[in-house]
């Protein structure tokens, strides 16, 4: 009898075990809210409806499919799709899925996926904080079989707040031509020696084009009847021939400061990226930042885009010392509203999670 109750009392606690294991809801949001936030400053899909079907997706992290793929948004096989693949019951039994290798290919193929898609080129029309418009028009548009999909995502978008993530992001996400991109990543191989057809578009106010890697600058240059030298000038690049890598473009000379005083690097970020990604001509990057060309910035730096002592005397005339937390308002769209990084944030409430509860002050200033 003894035993018997020893194996049950091992099998409860090795239950137990595994129940632990798994991924709540807040954890997934608070692993991948960045992923979120950065694809939707590269693509335009609003942070708050990825993370939900991210949440739904993947039964929060938990889903067999997103264990043995890396799929968090149930991306299915295309005829085009050459990269990997695996086999998994969904709708019929055994059907195609794509295979990732980390997360961030997932979250990247599902803004590509989104983006290069005709028929979802109306949802990229709506404001990026709608997000009911974009529920019910990802299921008008086929995304999900489910009936309740747009409410699902709506509940968990608001139960969460994840409305403070796309707003963190808003003013930046780029004006494009959904028709120049294309769903499937492994495509771009075929065509990166020649850059999307569908001419300019504008990026943060500038006539701009995005490309993917191997893409060639004279073919740019050629497409839209500028000289290379010129090219490489708007674009503070010293060596002409084949880009390494996917990147921005500008067709007209970068800007001297940044549209808004600073930007917080989601991811480990060279700085020739973060002076595209915002516009910036580089040498005024590198004067306001005191960094040199060939370095790496760490995520969550704070980086200036206009002369920093300009922008602190006027911060401190006009922010005050204090925030009391409103409804739906959440670390994110706080940290914008007085222009601090979500980091220092942290550091100065001493804040182990981004839940913030309505009425609680927040110190906003050192």
């Amino acid at each position: 009898m003894q035993k018997l109750v020893l194996i049950f009392l091992g099998l409860f606690i090795t239950v137990q075990s595994v129940k632990a294991q798994d991924m709540s809801i807040q954890q997934y949001i608070d692993t991948y809210k960045d992923l979120a936030i950065k694809e939707m400053k590269r693509m335009g899909v609003p942070a708050s409806i990825t993370l939900a079907q991210g949440i739904l997706e993947t039964e929060n992290g938990n889903s067999d499919l997103v264990k043995k793929s890396n799929n968090h948004f149930g991306i299915k096989c295309k005829s085009s799709w050459s990269g990997g693949s695996v086999f998994h019951d969904d709708d019929e039994r055994g059907e195609c899925f794509r295979k990732y290798t980390t997360a961030e290919e997932s979250y990247r193929d599902h803004s590509n996926f989104l983006r290069g898609s005709e028929r979802y080129a109306f949802l990229f029309k709506l404001d990026p904080a709608d997000y009911k418009g974009w529920a019910y028009g990802l299921k008008k548009a086929g995304y999900a079989t489910n009936p309740k999909y747009p409410e699902i995502l709506i509940k968990h978008i608001e139960t969460y707040n994840l409305n403070q993530y796309s707003l963190e992001a808003t003013g930046e996400v780029p004006v494009f031509d959904a028709a120049n991109y294309q769903d499937d990543p492994s495509d771009a191989a075929n065509q990166a020696s020649t850059p999307p057809s569908n001419g300019k578009t504008l990026f943060n106010g500038l006539k701009a084009i995005f490309v993917p890697a191997g893409t060639s600058l004279l073919a740019i240059a050629t497409q839209f009847d500028i000289s290379l030298t010129k090219l490489m000038e708007f674009n503070d690049l010293e060596k002409e021939g084949i880009l390494p890598e996917e990147t921005w473009i500008f067709l007209e000379k970068k800007l001297k400061q940044g549209r808004r005083d600073s930007y917080t690097t989601t991811g480990s970020e060279t700085v020739y990226n973060i002076a595209q990604t915002n516009a910036l001509q580089l040498s005024y990057l590198l004067e306001y930042n005191g960094l040199k060309k060939d370095d790496v910035v760490p995520s969550g730096t704070k980086i200036w885009l206009r002369d920093p002592s300009s922008v602190k005397t006027e911060t401190e005339e006009l922010n005050p010392k204090l925030h009391k937390v409103q409804p739906k308002e959440g670390l994110y769209s706080i940290a914008k509203k007085y222009n601090v990084s979500v980091e220092d944030l942290r550091e100065w409430n001493k804040l182990d999670s981004d839940n913030l509860r309505i009425g609680q002050q927040l110190i906003i200033s050192k």
